[in-house]
């Protein structure tokens, strides 16, 4: 085990992505309208949303909340893993209250958080609540400037030597796709697992040569159904998503050493496998509606409970498991939070 200062860098999952403050609140359509935003989607914002920031903490209860994609996804699977500092996170914040909050909130998780850190103000993402559903509009800031000399520090060294499985969001393919590379290239030398996240329809409408590049280190790719239609639609594979899957998952790979295994979450709707030119379905335990809080994190809290069994040796089966009892509590909770302990089994 190395240890620099207080952290071990002896960790299982490695995450990259944008960290950002969620300023979550439930909101009437009204002002979804005025935005232009709908509901179950991402984007980034335009000059047009920088009010919306201010409207919200002006104009109702706002709860703020640690989160990004990919950071969520580490905090759930550190959560599920249940021994401290055996995942980390690697993201850009600004010094200042928010880049504190943050930090304090990831390390009170068990998260070895190794942040760069700038003057720009730390990145928030207003999480606009409706009827269950929610829309995210991410005003980058700080999250934008991270840059791939980061992953040459020391800490950073020992953090990426030690993981086993490397997990970036699609998102991150704004910021600097020569990072999502540089773990990807490692993963595929030293045969470790590297994920990667669609994240958002935008960002494969919009950057589809980015994510085409990282997507050749993939072992698994993770989506929901919006997503894999979006992509579908790109690549002219259509709109029936177990066929979208089946051809993603025979798309050119750099590692030969293991299939790559696509996952498509569908809401409620059984979760989708593919691999190896076969499709495997998981049913999705119901919940009833009056117990349904805020799906903001859903998806990412799937991907932070199937890591974390991946993490352990254990068969996609139980992986899907474990990301349905994730989804399945971080829905019944404001924001991506959960209880202290973990009740998996």
């Amino acid at each position: 085990m190395t240890s620099i200062g207080n952290e071990n860098a002896n960790v299982l999952i490695l995450g990259m992505c944008n960290p950002l403050l969620d300023i979550s609140a439930t909101v009437p359509q009204e002002l979804l309208d005025k935005y232009g935003v709908k509901l179950n989607n991402a984007i980034l914002a335009e000059d047009i949303h920088m009010p919306l920031y201010d409207e919200l903490v002006r104009d109702y209860p706002v709860q703020y909340i640690a989160g990004g994609a990919t950071q969520n996804s580490i905090r759930v699977a550190q959560w599920m893993l249940k021994t401290p500092q055996l995942t980390a996170y690697f993201g850009a914040i600004g010094q200042d209250h928010f880049g504190e909050t943050l930090e304090k909130c990831a390390k009170e998780d068990g998260v070895v958080v190794h942040y760069q850190k700038n003057p720009l103000p730390t990145g928030t993402c207003a999480v606009l609540l409706n009827g269950g559903e929610r829309s995210l509009v991410a005003n980058l800031a700080a999250a934008n400037s991270f840059t791939p000399s980061h992953l040459e520090t020391p800490l950073a060294k020992d953090l990426i030597n030690s993981a086993q499985i490397f997990y970036v969001s699609g998102f991150f393919h704004t910021v600097s796709v020569e990072a999502i590379l540089s773990l990807g290239r490692h993963s595929a030398s030293e045969n470790k697992i590297f994920s990667l996240n669609l994240s958002a329809p935008f960002v494969i409408q919009f950057f589809g040569d980015q994510l085409a590049a990282s997507m050749m280190f993939a072992d698994f790719v993770f989506g929901n159904e919006s997503e894999a239609k979006s992509y579908g639609e790109v690549k002219g594979y259509g709109t029936d998503i177990p066929t979208i899957a089946l051809k993603m998952s025979a798309q050119p790979k750099a590692s030969g050493t293991r299939p790559r295994i696509v996952v498509i979450t569908q809401g409620s709707d059984p979760t989708i496998v593919a691999s190896a030119g076969s499709i495997t379905t998981y049913a999705v335990d119901a919940l009833s509606k009056e117990l349904l809080i805020d799906t903001n994190g859903a998806g990412d809290a799937f991907v932070g409970g199937f890591l974390a069994q991946l993490a352990l040796g254990k068969p996609i089966s139980e992986c899907v498991r474990a990301g349905h009892f994730a989804a399945r509590v971080i829905i019944q909770h404001s924001g991506c939070t959960f209880p202290k302990v973990c009740e998996f089994v």
